[in-house]
């Protein structure tokens, strides 16, 4: 038979067993609400770099990708923060939905954004479409707001450490190789138009 003065000690526990609970469970969510962006709803990069971690480590297949918004600045320059806000947030939902269900996104900061994806014979072609997506036009206020994306990929399977660490490094490189590329492009196009004004005055004697 059980103790009637044992009832309000048992009450007592099991309210302080709620209570801890409870605690618990909002710190869990504050925790949560810690680890994403309030601007994109990505993982920021303590919280991406758990998920990557296990991802990782469950698919060994997988690639990192990092992507970089390229003329941002101006845009905040000229257009103001609530327009590179715009920007940032839209970037976030199309990095997104580009991940699908088998990848995750993080934002880093500023406009640095980060991947980790399953990789696939088809891999470089889905970055070339990230990459066309993320240049697609925000609309804000009534202004049309572009940006460019240069991104990084490195396939874990390729590295001789195959770390998120050495992941995030070598995708890092391969990054600023793509923005040198595109400086490299550039020169590459002009090129022809200065050797043929450099030409100009030898042809011009021979003609004369």
């Amino acid at each position: 038979m059980t103790n009637p003065t044992d009832i309000p000690q048992a009450l007592a526990v099991l309210a302080l067993v709620g209570g801890w609970a409870l605690h618990a469970s909002r710190l869990y969510r504050r925790l949560d609400r810690s680890r994403h962006d309030p601007l994109t709803g990505l993982w920021t990069r303590d919280g991406w770099t758990r998920r990557a971690e296990r991802i990782i480590a469950r698919r060994p297949r997988a690639a990192v990708l990092l992507a970089d918004l390229d003329g941002f600045k101006p845009v905040n320059d000229v257009h103001g923060h609530a327009a590179g806000d715009a920007v940032l947030a839209a970037a976030g939902e199309r990095l997104t939905a580009w991940c699908g269900a088998h990848g995750v996104a993080g934002r880093l900061g500023g406009d640095e954004f980060v991947a980790v994806v399953d990789d696939d014979a088809r891999l470089d072609d889905r970055l070339a479409d990230l990459a066309e997506l993320l240049r697609q036009p925000v609309e804000h206020q009534g202004v049309t707001l572009t940006v460019g994306a240069s991104i990084g990929a490195a396939r874990l399977a390729s590295l001789p450490e195959p770390t998120l660490s050495a992941a995030l490094t070598a995708a890092d490189q391969a990054m600023y190789r793509v923005k040198g590329r595109t400086r490299r492009g550039r020169r590459l196009l002009l090129a022809p138009a200065f050797a043929a004004l450099r030409s100009l005055p030898q042809r011009l004697r021979l003609a004369a």
